[in-house]
């Protein structure tokens, strides 16, 4: 299976969307509601449909980029959200994009990648990560030996993953997931450090 851009645009186009639970998830809502600085430059990679994004935009966050393989759910959302810039809603691949960010937010992306990206994907977040900025987001914490997406994993094997690239790294039970998810999803949280020059 080759999880590429013209398979994400086939299973929207298909509606074969089991992950979008359709609104904001309650964790990074969370997350969001304790931001105060509206200029903080945020990332939402394979952000789908785009609720989160939404939900920034709602609350009056300028610099908010969201990014997804799937044309089809730039086009979803822009229907949604019409006043969202349109440039600021890319279609790319996660590892060609550039620029530096404050926050990036992790919801359901690394769980639809090929486990064999998970280090360059973690290289490449540090590498978008301004310093001092941080990785936040939800990862799924069970050992399910799925075929397709999503992908999961366990807390120790995502704590050595991160701790390759990231000073500060945290991983907790999520303690308020929506229920189908509740006690399958870690609340991870990294650091990029200040580099001393």
């Amino acid at each position: 299976m080759k999880l590429d851009a013209s398979y994400w645009q086939n299973r929207y186009l298909q509606q074969d969307t089991g992950w979008d639970i359709g609104h904001v998830s309650p964790p990074i809502k969370e997350i969001i509601d304790s931001l105060s600085n509206r200029a903080l430059r945020i990332l939402i990679p394979g952000c789908g449909k785009g609720y989160e994004v939404e939900y920034l935009h709602r609350q009056g966050f300028t610099q908010v980029i969201a990014a997804d393989y799937a044309e089809e759910a730039k086009r979803e959302f822009l229907l949604r959200v019409p006043d969202f810039p349109a440039s600021h809603f890319w279609v790319e691949d996660f590892f060609s994009l550039a620029g530096t960010f404050d926050i990036i937010l992790e919801q359901t992306f690394f769980c639809a990648l090929d486990p064999s990206l998970r280090m360059r994907y973690v290289a490449h977040m540090a590498k978008l990560l301004a310093d001092d900025g941080t990785l936040t987001g939800l990862l799924f914490n069970d050992f399910q030996q799925a075929l397709q997406p999503p992908f999961g994993g366990s807390k120790e094997e995502y704590f050595a993953l991160f701790k390759n690239s990231f000073e500060e790294v945290s991983l907790e039970p999520c303690l308020n997931s929506i229920a189908p998810r509740s006690g399958r999803e870690l609340l991870l949280r990294c650091r990029k450090t200040i580099k001393n020059t």
